[in-house]
């Protein structure tokens, strides 16, 4: 059953396909994503879905973005941020056709975040959005058609030392950084990746190490310093990596 929906949807997704066009030349063409391009162009999209790639788009038509709350698409078209994030959690880096969807679980978006996919009753979900056609291919990659816009999930809105501070595992770290001087540098933009010790851990240090410590800051933010990464590195990043 599930081979015999996908095989009409790729039949409909031929309809579409121009190989030899990228993917905002596809979309473009295809006269129902008239929405989706405008939308790419105002958050300076275009250039980028024209390059080499491969990209995995999906794709919400013109009724996909009319099903939106009225005027949420103007609003849109006035905050390019978040314009921007919505549309990149559409976008998936390399190439993964009907066939490689159906077998995962997830995809990792260009936004950062996970799409979710799941197969119900015959019919193939990306987050809260069902893919109406597939397989629509271009140079640069390939188009599935979805029927809903979907949004990334919410972001955390607290700083590392707020969540740390909060967690209330972490009061002898959080006095370290106080004293370290580095509570400010870790409120900042970032990204930062913290490999953050509970209390438990320090209290594995020998007897008097922390005080030792807190008298000789050099090397208290050095140690500390070393739990810190640039950059946002996931579990599933850390667990590909070896140094």
């Amino acid at each position: 059953m599930m081979k015999k929906v996908f095989l009409v949807l790729v039949l409909i997704g031929l309809v579409f396909t121009g190989f030899s066009k990228n993917i905002v030349e596809v979309a473009v063409s295809a006269g129902n994503f008239t929405t989706l391009v405008a939308a790419v162009e105002k958050a300076g999209l275009v250039e980028t879905l024209m390059g080499d790639g491969p990209f995995t788009v999906f794709a919400p038509t013109d009724e996909a973005f009319a099903k939106l709350p009225e005027g949420t698409v103007e609003s849109l078209l006035n905050d390019i941020p978040a314009l921007t994030r919505i549309l990149t959690y559409h976008v998936v880096p390399g190439k993964y056709m009907s066939s490689d969807v159906v077998s995962l679980e997830s995809l990792k978006s260009v936004e950062g975040s996970d799409i979710q996919i799941k197969v119900e009753e015959g019919k193939v979900y990306v987050s809260n959005a069902m893919i109406t056609a597939v397989d629509i291919e271009a140079s640069n990659g390939v188009i599935h058609v979805i029927d809903t816009v979907i949004l990334p999930p919410e972001r955390e809105t607290r700083r590392i030392p707020e969540i740390a501070i909060d967690a209330g595992s972490f009061t002898t770290l959080v006095t370290a950084l106080q004293e370290a001087g580095l509570v400010e540098a870790l409120m900042g933009d970032g990204p930062f990746t913290v490999f953050a010790p509970n209390d438990e851990a320090f209290a594995k240090l020998p007897e008097g190490t922390f005080e030792s410590l807190l008298k000789d800051i050099p090397t208290l933010k050095n140690i500390l310093l070393y739990h810190v990464v640039s950059g946002e590195y996931m579990a599933e990043d850390v667990l590909g990596m070896r140094s």
